[in-house]
């Protein structure tokens, strides 16, 4: 996505010196690059190219990439010179034997060039390419590129040797620099401008404010002045001639100057400074200068490349005048002058100059300490030998002897109020001390900050030891500590507002204090950190912090909403080193550490010198970054993440490199990716630029990052690239179809032949059990049954002898007796040996046990058998019938119906019996656990059981009742009648 084009025109600030803006080097001596860079451009999607001594490389401030040619193409041979970042976002590429295109994948050879050193390259309003030659035939070349039309002139030697360089300006006049001087090559003829010397080379040219034309020529800048050239003067003095390599106007009017041995000089508002290789440039030789979108200034010297971005906060240091870096207080004084405590003395800035205000070399031997302004307009001074004031020009002389003097406050007009980090606290009144409170009698803490109640009249003493309390008329009328809910630890800061309300810094946070409430806004409402080092509010009463985390801003709406409800998590900002806030958060205990001046800046101390920034002009990076996703690799083979890309199966390491193109703070670009098909929400990278992934499947999937720049603007479309992983051959549909259904297959045949171990087995105890039953059968026949037989009928033979009618009698009804148990004996042997003859008439025998049982009873029997009639197993046909003997000797005895019915099913899967009536039915108890004293229903259950069969009984007061038996087939059906008979089923029984 290619955003940069109507991204809003950055700059960095004209007033500000080379050394305020904040600058990263990448050397050639630390390996962060590969050969000198010589020419630097940038690319419409956002990429930084630099030509180097040994190719092109690619960088998107992270990462610098060797960039090479698509298989089967070739740049021109040679090193490369030159860049071109033209507006369609092409990049041309100049080398000592030709010229290239690269666009959209695909590299043009320019063969119109071929062969020739091509020097300088740009591009007109029109949209021509400017190319720019070297020739030791003195016939350098001035080319006119538009598509793959080339028009060169130079033929005839009027241009010499070279054409160093090639310039539009603002009116559209197209200059060229070459051996044979300065031309006006458009519009109309072609004019040469005299140069006087004729040795000079025209390197670089741009504008100054005005419009008029700067040459860069051998050793110094001129410019065009009623069609001559003259001495461009520079506001400050250089080391000997500049021998300027270089020029760039930035989007500010700042002039930028590269030179051969003294780095880069700056040409703002009237004055000039300068930043080389001591200072921390890369190089002193620079060979380009390029301003990016963003409004970063990049300088590419012969040891490395070096970047110069603005920051929020910027630092007066000892290169603007300061006296010394290190800074112990600051006080903005009521004439708009500000004042800065310094260990190398005092100094005063104003009209945005920097003075060294003479005062007493005693005083100041040891350094600035603690300033403050009284009513009166006296300033006064503190330092280790002790306290004065200035007024008119003229210091007095010590008010407090030597010492160290951490905070001064004025309670009331010629009433103030000193504190002594050893002896106390001093009363001075008309510039004379009148009292010394001792510390001891403040509770033996020493004060370190003290802050004025106007509201009230008092003093507030901030403690070393923590805490603060309230002095009024010689008394502490009020203190408040960590156990009231201040802020732990040592109070650096005292501040009342305009409310009447005390701000207390402390090492646990910022203590808000009003009428005995104490309110403390720590890391919990979102603080980047708990110690506060000091407080103050900007013109639009938006609250600015010094953490120990950076500096904070939260504006009033903010605040106001915390006050009412201190449990709120705030929306702030956190700037931090990279805007410029110094390292340093704790500068001693001198004060006041911060100061806000008449024009609405912040002033702060640091030991890096004086801190300074404008809330007023806050500057915000509003260039939304393109989002780009580089390479991929899988399994350690790189891929080009072109659209729906096909991954080999089976990847198991998949690494996804992306980048977003913001150049100011790349360390603070922030992404966010999701893989569809894989992510249930996007993942927060804070500023890692690559996904990883091992235990994707194969399908499709859709990869989408986003990012911000780094003060948090978002760029919410991002890049996105679908791609698929192959399957493996197990992992298509289709093998997974084949698999599932031989996996369904094995366990079907595993299930069968489960059945048919399981029948076998069943078949095996049913034999076991028949043959015992027939053996028992016989055993009960010959024995038990013929011996009662044979007792009966000796007993007949005497009874028919017995004359005595009432002994006859007797034996009578024992022979009755004998007889009835016969008979009863004869049943149970014929169920023990089971008939086979009728083992398969389930119904019938069913029908005819209802008809028994009917007898006399007004009762419709309906018989019902569905399905082919099936051969059962005999056991299981007895245990069938048993069931259905009980539960039709159950209707006839309980239920009162009138109406039976027997239902035999031989279905393909079971034989189901059932047997209901419209009768009364059964109550749940009964259901459950049968009639107290009965085993009836237990005992079906139990023989259903037994058989493998399940046994279901549905019934209702009033609601008729319903059993229902149903055994599995492979148990129920005798399916090798052959094999399965009884070696005694052809035996017969008589009793």
């Amino acid at each position: 996505m290619f955003v940069l084009s109507s991204a809003p025109a950055l700059a960095l600030d004209a007033s500000h010196d080379v050394s305020q803006y904040a600058h990263t080097a990448w050397t050639l001596r630390d390996g962060a690059l590969r050969g000198y860079p010589k020419s630097v451009v940038q690319t419409a999607d956002g990429y930084l190219w630099l030509a180097t001594d040994v190719g092109v490389l690619r960088f998107d401030g992270v990462r610098f990439v060797s960039w090479q040619p698509p298989a089967g193409a070739r740049l021109p041979s040679g090193p490369v010179v030159r860049l071109l970042a033209a507006r369609d976002g092409s990049l041309w590429i100049g080398t000592v034997q030709g010229l290239a295109r690269w666009q959209d994948g695909a590299l043009t050879d320019y063969r119109d060039l071929a062969g020739q050193y091509v020097f300088t390259l740009i591009q007109d309003h029109e949209g021509t390419v400017w190319a720019g030659t070297f020739s030791l035939q003195r016939t350098a070349k001035l080319c006119a590129i538009q598509g793959r039309r080339v028009e060169c002139h130079g033929d005839d030697g009027a241009l010499g040797r070279f054409v160093i360089s090639v310039y539009e300006d603002a009116r559209g006049n197209l200059w060229v620099g070459a051996a044979t001087g300065l031309w006006r090559w458009k519009p109309h003829t072609p004019e040469l401008y005299s140069m006087r010397d004729r040795f000079s080379e025209v390197h670089s040219m741009t504008e100054d404010e005005n419009g008029t034309l700067l040459v860069a020529v051998n050793r110094e800048i001129k410019r065009i002045v009623d069609r001559d050239l003259e001495a461009y003067r520079l506001p400050g003095v250089t080391k000997g001639p500049i021998k300027p390599t270089a020029l760039l106007r930035d989007r500010n009017g700042g002039l930028w100057i590269g030179t051969q041995d003294q780095g880069v000089l700056h040409v703002h508002h009237g004055r000039m400074d300068q930043f080389v290789r001591a200072d921390g440039l890369s190089g002193d030789f620079v060979n380009s200068l390029f301003e990016d979108i963003e409004g970063n200034v990049w300088v590419a010297t012969l040891n490395g490349l070096d970047r110069f971005r603005d920051v929020v906060v910027a630092t007066i240091t000892s290169k603007q005048g300061l006296s010394t870096d290190t800074v112990m207080s600051v006080l903005a004084a009521k004439d708009g002058s500000v004042w800065l405590g310094t260990i190398g003395g005092l100094n005063r800035w104003k009209d945005e100059r920097l003075t060294l205000q003479p005062i007493s070399s005693r005083l100041t031997h040891e350094g600035v300490g603690s300033l403050f302004e009284d009513e009166r307009g006296r300033l006064w001074v503190s330092s280790p030998r002790g306290l004065v004031y200035v007024e008119n020009g003229s210091t007095s002389a010590s008010v407090v002897a030597s010492g160290y003097v951490q905070a001064i406050a004025e309670t009331s007009p010629e009433n103030l109020w000193v504190s002594d980090q050893e002896r106390g606290l001093f009363h001075v009144r008309e510039g004379r001390v009148v009292e010394l409170i001792q510390w001891a009698a403040l509770g033996g803490r020493n004060a370190r900050s003290l802050s004025a109640d106007p509201g009230q009249g008092g003093l507030w003493l901030g403690f070393f030891q923590g805490g603060v309390a309230y002095f009024k008329d010689g008394q502490v009328r009020a203190s408040y500590t960590n156990a009231d809910g201040l802020g732990r630890g040592e109070v650096t800061q005292l501040r009342v507002d305009l409310e009447g309300a005390l701000w207390a810094a402390t090492e646990g946070g910022l203590s808000r204090v009003q009428h005995g409430a104490i309110a403390t806004l720590t890391s919990k409402n979102g603080l980047p950190c708990d110690a506060v080092r000091w407080a103050i509010e900007d013109e639009a009463h938006s609250l600015w912090l010094h953490t120990d985390c950076g500096l904070v801003r939260i504006v009033r709406s903010e605040v106001d909403a915390w006050v009412s409800d201190q449990t709120r998590t705030l929306q702030l900002t956190v700037y931090d080193s990279s805007d410029g806030v110094p390292a340093h958060s704790d500068v001693g205990s001198y004060g006041p550490k911060v100061a806000r001046s008449g024009d609405g800046r912040l002033w702060f101390a640091s030991y890096d010198g004086a801190s300074v920034l404008d809330p007023r002009h806050l500057r915000s990076n509003t260039a939304v970054p393109p989002v780009l996703i580089e390479q991929v690799t899988a399994d350690r083979k790189p891929y080009q993440p072109s659209p729906e890309l096909r991954l080999p199966a089976l990847v198991r390491d998949l690494r996804i490199d992306y980048t977003a193109l913001s150049l100011t703070a790349p360390e603070k670009v922030r992404f966010r990716y999701k893989l569809e098909g894989r992510d249930q929400d996007w993942i927060d990278a804070g500023n890692r630029r690559q996904a990883f992934y091992t235990d994707l499947l194969p399908k499709a999937y859709r990869f989408h990052v986003i990012a911000s720049n780094n003060d948090g603007m978002w760029n919410r479309e991002g890049s996105v690239w679908s791609f698929s992983i192959q399957p493996a051959v197990y992992q298509t549909n289709g093998f997974k179809a084949s698999g599932v259904l031989f996996v369904v297959a094995a366990c079907w045949a595993i299930y069968r032949l489960r059945l048919a171990r399981l029948a076998a087995q069943l078949d095996m105890r049913f034999e076991e059990r028949l043959a015992e039953r027939t053996r028992i059968g016989q055993e009960l026949h010959d024995t038990l049954l013929q011996g009662a037989l044979s007792a009966s009928m000796q007993l007949q033979v005497v009874a028919d002898e017995v004359i005595d009618e009432r002994i006859k009698s007797k034996l009578d009804h024992i022979l009755k007796r004998i007889s009835q148990v016969n008979e009863e004996g004869r049943r149970t042997v014929q169920a023990l040996r089971t008939d086979q003859g009728t083992s398969d008439d389930l119904d019938r025998a069913l029908a005819r046990e209802a008809e028994d049982f009917r007898g006399q009873q007004p009762v419709n029997i309906h018989l019902i058998v569905e399905g082919k009639r099936r051969p059962l197993h005999p056991l299981i046909r007895d245990e069938v019938y048993r069931l259905g003997r009980e539960a039709l000797a159950n209707t006839f005895r309980h239920a009162r119906a009138t109406r039976v019915d027997i239902e035999l099913e031989y279905a393909p899967d079971c034989l189901r019996v059932r047997i209901g009536d419209n009768g009364c039915g059964m109550p749940p108890d009964i259901v459950e656990s049968g009639r107290p004293g009965h085993w009836g229903i237990r005992g079906m259950r139990e023989r259903a059981e037994r058989i493998g069969a399940t046994l279901r009984l549905l019934t209702g007061v009033n609601a008729g009742t319903e059993v229902e038996v149903r055994v599995p087939g492979h148990v129920a059906f005798h399916r090798q009648p052959s094999d399965r008979k009884s070696k005694t089923s052809g035996r017969t029984w008589q009793t």
